[in-house]
């Protein structure tokens, strides 16, 4: 395609300034750096591949058949008729999900209605879940990020931040390795970090050859790697996640003696290790990525990126006023454990002061919020209402315990079957916080009537409660970092399945080893 050289515009809103030389296609007239083009309000549609045409195909038949099958033809006997509605619809869902046979978004809707008709849960429980206090975080937060956009500090940051490490494409990812372990010891609210760091992501994505609707395997591994550690990062601070509160209230609630220093003992070198391996096994393997791939694609390469930071000029009033709240936002949500107030809330004051016309940074009409995203999901925790109200999981997950005969395995067989069971249940799983108050109890179970201490198993298996990055309904950033286009579902759920393996390896060899040498775990042998 024929490149031309041109001065591009500032963001939508701003006055236009000029900036320094950079490469866009004459299709479409859009350069790459430009931020505010990357809206999640619109939903933007690549090609599908061969076998993505397949799926859309016989997606919708299949997920009938499914319905029907786990609905009326199989029959479970711990399963009342209700269960089995909602087994049929789980398993339908996932399908319309992975297939993209319709909309996702559709899928959700059409699976509120059918748990309210089907009576699994009541119209009022249903209809409130885009009520939940998670979805007005998810609000506040883009407000927020489109904050950041509209006054180009997010641009700004980017620029600065690609400029200082963005000596090579290794260096990249490294450093935003360090960047989502930083954020993440302050930020307990993914949808928040994620949302922050996409922009960035994008303009990477652009520099190295995957800009507007295209896509390569630098930008695969590059998001998908940031997804990971976005949700992963959580696992090695006690207040990443809400979660990790639960698990270790429930620990604590049990007898065991838990503090913020032991978690973070336990969790931060393996979660900085796990960062590195995954980086290599995706780039290395997943992914591969070439010579070609490592290399820029704008013409100048990183020069030009030097030229549009200075071409921003000095940084301007609304940035500082921009920074100031969204530093005081984060400053709250980091000491949300002595003052009491719920992340949420804390999201949505600082909304209000952000679109205060006193404030002069934003408008409604600034806003990028992805209704779409949001739809969907709320359709994600109507399911997780459904498989709660009907027991569904708690059911298989005894029967499988007892089928298994825990109560005579050894501590290795244990800790390798509860910890491989925890991080594969976030395939089926939504709420990383459901998983937990599942799980963890059975856990702690466990441990009390083998007479191991609790946080030898029950803690290992709280450092995999964050895993949960391989299907956009997963958790909230997949369902965010999905909107980007830049990969399919089935290269999310290739990737999310070998760093799922990897990650459970880890976990094996830290039991053998870090773990022992902390005093958590007694070792296997």
């Amino acid at each position: 395609m024929e490149k031309v050289n041109h001065w591009s515009p500032g963001a939508a809103g701003s006055p236009e300034k000029e900036l320094s030389p950079t490469v866009v296609d004459i299709e479409n007239e859009k350069d790459p750096l430009d931020m505010s083009q990357y809206k999640m309000g619109k939903v933007i549609e690549r090609p599908p591949t061969k076998t993505g045409l397949l799926m859309k195909k016989w997606g919708l038949p299949a997920s009938i058949i499914c319905f029907v099958l786990f609905s009326f033809i199989f029959n479970f006997e711990s399963l009342d008729q209700k269960a089995q509605y909602m087994l049929g619809l789980f398993v339908a869902c996932i399908v319309l999900w992975v297939t993209e046979s319709i909309p996702n978004y559709l899928t959700s809707i059409a699976l509120i209605v059918s748990v309210i008709l089907l009576d699994i849960v009541s119209q009022k429980a249903a209809l409130s879940v885009l009520g939940h206090q998670i979805i007005w975080l998810n609000i506040a937060a883009f407000i927020l990020a489109s904050a950041l956009v509209k006054t180009r500090l997010a641009e700004r940051v980017a620029l600065l931040f690609i400029v200082k490490y963005g000596k090579n494409s290794g260096s990249i990812f490294l450093s935003f390795i360090a960047v989502n372990l930083i954020l993440s010891a302050f930020i307990n609210a993914t949808a928040a970090k994620a949302a922050l760091l996409m922009p960035i992501f994008m303009v990477v994505s652009a520099v190295y050859g995957a800009s507007g609707t295209k896509t390569n395997n630098f930008a695969r591994n590059l998001i998908l790697h940031n997804l990971l550690m976005i949700n992963a990062g959580c696992n090695a601070f006690l207040t990443g996640s809400g979660a990790n509160l639960v698990a270790a209230g429930m620990m604590v609630g049990a007898g065991a003696s838990l503090y913020y220093f032991d978690w973070l003992l336990a969790g931060l070198p393996i979660t900085i290790a796990l960062g590195i391996f995954t980086y290599i096994i995706g780039v290395k393997f997943i992914f591969p990525l070439t010579k070609e791939d490592e290399q820029p694609k704008l013409e100048g390469g990183m020069d030009s990126i030097k030229n549009a930071l200075d071409g921003l000029g000095k940084i301007q009033w609304n940035e500082i006023k921009a920074a100031i709240i969204f530093l005081t936002v984060l400053a709250f949500w980091a000491t949300d454990k002595l003052h009491g107030v719920h992340p949420t809330m804390i999201a949505l004051i600082g909304s209000i002061v952000m679109l205060a016309p006193q404030t002069k940074l934003i408008t409604w009409n600034d806003v990028d919020l992805p209704w779409h995203l949001l739809i969907f999901s709320a359709g994600a925790y109507a399911i997780g209402a459904g498989l709660k109200e009907t027991q569904i999981m708690e059911i298989a997950i005894t029967n499988m315990m007892n089928a298994m005969g825990m109560e005579s395995m050894s501590y290795f067989s244990l800790y390798t079957i509860l910890t491989g069971i925890f991080i594969a249940s976030h395939w089926i799983f939504q709420s990383k916080t459901m998983r937990t108050v599942i799980f963890i109890p059975i856990v702690i179970g466990i441990a009390q009537a083998m007479e191991y201490d609790i946080l030898s198993l029950a803690l290992p298996v709280a450092l995999c409660i964050n895993v949960c990055w391989t299907f956009p309904f997963n958790s909230k950033p997949a369902a965010l970092l999905y909107g980007t286009n830049k990969y399919t579902m089935g290269e999310t759920w290739r990737y999310g399945l070998w760093t799922s393996i990897f990650t459970w390896l880890l976990m094996l060899v830290a039991g053998q080893t870090w773990l022992v040498w902390i005093g958590i775990s007694p070792g296997f042998f």
